[in-house]
């Protein structure tokens, strides 16, 4: 029995059934292990003992993703839209670079964009049950964009006086603080407790002011956390219909105040 547009469409595009599912599974098996083979091209021993083998599962899955672009086009309810929508222009990229490494062979290594295609984990997961707490956590990044940006002129504030007090300190006995961007870039990686450790003061004053700098480094990390934290509590009672300044619950629906805290409630 031949396979009608609309049966197709819901294999293809959806993953309620049992024959979706496995559609999106064996489609997602095929992704990982075409981006793993591009991965593996770009090891030079690998390259030169399975050229070959290599070039074969790349036009294999070139032709693979080729025919379910193609399918995906056929059984569309609308093509043209399809085609335009972010999964279709990663679908049609995914695809293309190995046509044009006929002509220009160094293009091949764009099949990593493949990769992307892996966001289609998202629908088989069902993902979508999480919109709510999706919704929460921008409202309450939304609620706290000013805090967060003072917090974060703050930092840079800070970076920027003590890379200039390391320049002053060390910037003439010292070639790794020589200049103040530099020390910059220093000032980022001690405050942030990365610690490379490819730029280290001498002084005492510049083991000081370092010292100093990690202690800063590890109190802030705690500030936007704790931003977040009371805007996202915030968010979730007044998801569930209570008061965001005072997490009351027991105001009546449709009030348009808290009969706790007197907040006028939008």
């Amino acid at each position: 029995m031949p396979l009608n547009r609309a049966k197709a469409r819901e294999i293809i595009f959806g993953s309620d059934t049992p024959a979706g599912e496995t559609f999106d599974l064996v489609l997602l098996a095929a992704i990982l292990l075409s981006v793993l083979t591009v991965i593996l091209e770009s090891v030079p021993s690998i390259q030169t003992d399975y050229a070959i083998t290599i070039d074969v599962l790349e036009w294999i899955f070139t032709i693979i993703f080729t025919i379910e672009y193609g399918a995906r086009i056929w059984c569309a309810a609308s093509a043209l839209r399809y085609m335009r929508s972010f999964f279709g222009v990663v679908d049609f990229l995914s695809i293309i670079p190995t046509y044009v490494s006929l002509l220009f062979p160094a293009s091949h290594t764009l099949l990593i964009v493949r990769a992307l295609r892996l966001l289609r984990i998202f629908r088989i997961l069902k993902l979508g049950r999480y919109m709510k707490e999706a919704s929460i956590l921008r409202t309450a990044i939304l609620a706290s964009r000013q805090k967060i940006i003072v917090f974060l002129l703050t930092v840079a504030i800070i970076l920027v006086i003590a890379a200039s007090a390391m320049y002053l300190i060390e910037g003439q006995i010292n070639e790794n603080f020589d200049s103040i961007p530099k020390t910059l870039y220093w000032s980022i990686v001690t405050l942030t407790t990365v610690g490379y450790g490819d730029a280290t003061p001498i002084t005492v004053l510049g083991k000081m002011l370092a010292a100093i700098m990690m202690l800063i480094g590890y109190s802030m990390i705690i500030i936007p956390t704790g931003i977040l934290t009371v805007e996202m509590t915030h968010a979730a009672r007044h998801s569930d219909g209570g008061c965001p300044l005072c997490l009351d619950k027991k105001t009546d629906a449709g009030a348009r105040y808290c009969r706790g805290c007197g907040r006028r409630l939008t």
